[in-house]
């Protein structure tokens, strides 16, 4: 499965915007700080931000409510999986791939604000 020029263009903008917010706050601070600011910088750019999306777990065709969030969907397509943490771990990166599995969106960004260049913090995979 390819991935659509407005896919590509989306995530652009979305790296844009993480590289922005991390220049302000620089590295150390709580995910959720850059939550809050990513959601401004992504809709200070045009961009529709939903945010805490609830992903259910469907078994034996039944919806269950698992605590399972979504940190944010980007225009409906886009999912953004946030980390302040030392390094990106093999489970952050199955996290982001079984989000994009459950949603079924196509394409997912991990990004880790705890770096010193913000480039270095970023995973992109596609939902095959």
């Amino acid at each position: 499965m390819g991935v659509s020029a407005e896919i590509n263009a989306i995530t652009r903008t979305i790296v844009g915007c993480a590289i922005a917010v991390h220049a302000a706050l620089g590295p150390g601070l709580l995910e959720s700080a850059y939550h809050f600011c990513m959601i401004e910088e992504l809709r200070y750019a045009g961009l529709q931000v939903e945010t805490r999306v609830k992903v259910p777990v469907v078994y034996r065709g039944k919806r269950l409510d698992c605590g399972y969030q979504l940190d944010l969907l980007v225009n409906g397509l886009v999912v953004l999986e946030l980390k302040a943490v030392s390094a990106i771990l093999p489970i952050h990166e199955a996290q982001l791939l079984t989000y994009m599995k459950l949603t079924g969106k196509p394409i997912g960004l991990l990004l880790n604000f705890n770096v010193p260049l913000m480039k270095s913090g970023i995973v992109r995979k596609i939902n095959t």
